[in-house]
């Protein structure tokens, strides 16, 4: 089915909210790099280089331990313009940017140290941790630090399940703590200097109040502020199923079409799972409906939800909404069950807009009835694409005939990742400008 009719279009403004927030994000990290090379220099060098390299190494390896602190915050300033899938791989390189500075610390040090003295590396090391005051910590800390590392390779990870990857991840706060102690305790920088100290405290002591503010206080409040809990559950097939959450005064929810939250449904085997779903309808202030395929015992277990019972959403999390548009019209792509923002977010969209839903069979189209309605009731274009996955369906020419204006259009894109990448590739071959495509894959950290 398609319609032709175009309602009126406007501008948007040129500065993007994605490049505000990792702006902002740069300068926050630069600023406090440029103020420990500063206390650095100031605390005065040693004679053996290896040392200084080992100091060096050091407090940049600390500073952007505290950085990752701040990405796995879950600020909503933050995720709303820059999305926790990106914040989340922003935070998994430079893990390993951490990973590879500490040891490089600990190996300049101890060599360092080792020139100096008649002892060996491994005896020298030995004897700082005898005696010098928190070397041992580090020495605990950076253990910690290469265990989660190692589990947080992708061979490692995609043999773990989440929970047990979480758990193991959390001993990260462990080298935290350990890592501060350490260098408060016998780095010269902060020996030297009761203003650097007082400044590395600050930072770290930000850093943690980030997380403990977006990761526990935030999400507690908004629960009970809200009190949310189930009011009905509504199978749209037999894989697939409609979950109805209300509250009190949630017109004040900061919840935007095509955001996700973490849902925790209080029941008496589940409660402890959280499970990321994306909203499917627009919030209007009275109702949050989520929709789930069966890919787990998670999801599977919605069908079973009891009206009345009481959940635990922590969010609304994602950039995926139209707070990034930078055109007046819009490509709305999606494949499987992703078409649940992107149907949330068709009710939002002004512009003209062209839906492409991309399904194996018509069966598998869910939510189909209520994106005919909408389009019909907005003016729209929707394209039900149905096939085997090969050959693809959306290649370059496909979509240049859908759309032929394609390149003069903001894309918003989610589905499997399979089809996302085949679809982000034939987006490139087109010459779809880069800010004007929008997409977002379900990422945790921390």
């Amino acid at each position: 089915m398609t319609t032709l009719q175009r309602p009126p279009t406007g501008t948007r403004p040129g500065v993007r909210p994605g490049v505000v927030g990792r702006a902002g994000l740069y300068a926050v990290l630069l600023a406090n790099a440029a103020v420990v090379a500063v206390f650095f220099v100031q605390a005065g060098f040693a004679s053996n280089a290896l040392i200084v390299l080992g100091r060096l190494t050091g407090l940049y390896g600390a500073l952007l331990m505290a950085f990752q602190l701040l990405l796995v915050a879950r600020l909503p300033w933050f995720d709303r313009r820059i999305g926790m899938d990106r914040l989340t791989l922003l935070h998994r390189w430079t893990g390993f940017s951490v990973l590879w500075l500490l040891l490089a610390h600990a190996v300049f040090i101890t060599f360092g140290y080792a020139r100096s003295s008649a002892l060996d590396p491994v005896n020298q090391l030995v004897d700082l941790a005898e005696t010098t005051e928190g070397v041992l910590r580090a020495i605990v800390a950076l253990a910690v630090i290469i265990v989660v590392g190692a589990v947080s390779a992708r061979w490692a990870r995609r043999r773990l399940a989440y929970e047990t990857w979480h758990f193991i991840h959390l001993y990260t706060y462990v080298a935290v703590v350990l890592a501060f102690t350490h260098q408060v305790a016998a780095g010269t920088t902060f020996t030297s200097s009761s203003v650097a100290k007082t400044y590395w405290s600050a930072v770290w002591g930000g850093a943690l109040a980030a997380v403990f503010a977006g990761r526990l206080v935030l999400p507690l409040w908004r629960n009970l502020r809200h009190r949310f809990r189930v009011t009905a559950v509504v199978p749209e097939n037999d894989d697939v199923v409609s979950v109805y959450v209300t509250g009190r005064d949630l017109g004040r929810l900061p919840a935007r079409a095509g955001q996700f939250f973490l849902w925790r449904f209080l029941t008496k085997d589940r409660w402890w799972q959280a499970n990321p779903f994306s909203l499917s309808a627009a919030p209007d202030g009275r109702t949050l409906r989520l929709t789930a395929k069966r890919a787990g015992d998670g999801s599977a277990a919605l069908r079973h939800l009891k009206v009345g019972t009481r959940v635990f959403a922590e969010g609304p999390y994602g950039a995926f909404t139209t707070l990034h548009r930078t055109r007046p019209d819009a490509v709305l792509i999606a494949g499987g069950v992703g078409v649940t923002p992107v149907r949330a977010l068709l009710e939002e969209l002004h512009g003209h807009a062209v839906v492409i839903y991309r399904v194996a069979t018509d069966q598998d189209a869910v939510l189909h009835g209520e994106l005919r309605e909408l389009v019909l009731a907005k003016g729209a274009e929707l394209h039900l694409v149905t096939g085997p996955p090969v050959p693809d369906r959306l290649a370059p020419g496909e979509l240049a005939r859908l759309v032929p204006d394609i390149t003069g259009r903001d894309v918003y894109l989610c589905g499997p990742p399979p089809m996302m990448n085949a679809v982000l590739g034939s987006l490139r071959e087109l010459g779809v400008p880069k800010p004007q495509v929008h997409f977002e894959r379900f990422s945790l950290a921390g």
